[in-house]
Formats: C-alpha cells, structure tokens, sequence
C-alpha cells in the first residue's frame, strides 16, 4: 500500500493527531470528573493532578498541532485552482456543494474554537492546580469548556471524514 505525500499529511492531520486528541480528551475528563471522589477520598490526588496536568496539556498541543496542519498543509491542496481538486469536485455536484458550503466553513472558522478553548482548560488546570478539588464552579466550568473544545473538534472531525470520503485530497 502506498500513500502520497498528501495522503500522509492528512493521515497525520486527521487521524493521528486526532487520535491523541482523543486520548487526551478521555483521560482528561475522566481525571476532571474524578476530582470530586479525591475530595471525599482524600486519596490519589497526586497522581491525578499530575495525569490531568499531561492530559490537559497532550490536548492543547494536539488540538493546535491538528488546527495549524489543516490550514497550512492540507486545507490549501483542498482548494486548489484546478478544476478536479477537492473543493472543485464537491461544488460541482449540487448534491454535495452543502458539504462544502457548511462543513468546510466549520473547519475553517468554528473548529478554530477547539485549541483555544482546550489552551483555556490547560491554563486553569496548571493555575489552580488541587484548589480545583475545593471550587466546584471552577471546576465545572473547566469540564464544560473541556466538552466544548471536544465537541467542536468532533463535529470537524466528523465534516474532515465525509468530505475526504466523497472528495479526498489525493
């Protein structure tokens, strides 16, 4: 099986980096949520401030790793002034010129709000550190701006996989 050049960058792009993406975003939520039980437990606070301190931080650097390889690598091969390239292809069709129209305007602007809001996260998490155990509001809001930054992701994540599927930048 060989790739190009393009197919390895937006395997790297989407798959790779999201992979990590989603690793981070798992064990960091569940470390989040656990936070609660160590308030009652007294016990594995350590490890976990030091588990969710990486998670959160693995998440930022994929998050923006993922963003800035999108739009400078693979995003501009997707839009080509040639008339097979991708973004050629799914405007051609009527049937599919709304994939592009809303799915790559959510790639290129909304999707941006994942790395800052996973940036924002990590910055609580290292500032506040085990206070966190003791702030409730602090720490709900970090989870939700925590599901926010994922769930934007995922909706691009989402857009990135059936775009590729019906015009994938060869």
């Amino acid at each position: 099986m060989n790739f190009t050049d393009r197919e390895v960058w937006g395997l790297i792009h989407g798959m790779v980096l999201g992979a990590v993406f989603l690793l981070a975003f798992a064990g960091g939520l569940a470390d989040l949520y656990g936070l609660r039980t160590a308030l009652v437990t007294g016990t594995g606070v350590v490890e976990r401030m030091r588990r969710l301190r990486i998670g959160v931080t693995a998440m930022a650097v994929a998050a923006w790793a993922t963003v800035i390889t999108g739009t400078w690598v693979v995003y501009p091969w997707y839009r080509e002034k040639v008339p097979d390239s991708p973004r050629s292809q799914l405007l051609a069709d009527p049937d599919t010129a709304d994939w592009h129209k809303f799915g790559m305007e959510w790639k290129e602007h909304i999707a941006w709000l994942s790395p800052i809001l996973a940036t924002a996260v990590a910055f609580i998490v290292l500032y506040y550190g085990t206070t966190l155990i003791r702030h409730e509001r602090v720490r709900r809001t970090t989870m939700l701006l925590f599901v926010l930054a994922f769930a934007f992701a995922a909706v691009a994540g989402a857009f990135g996989a059936l775009i590729t599927k019906v015009a994938p930048v060869e």
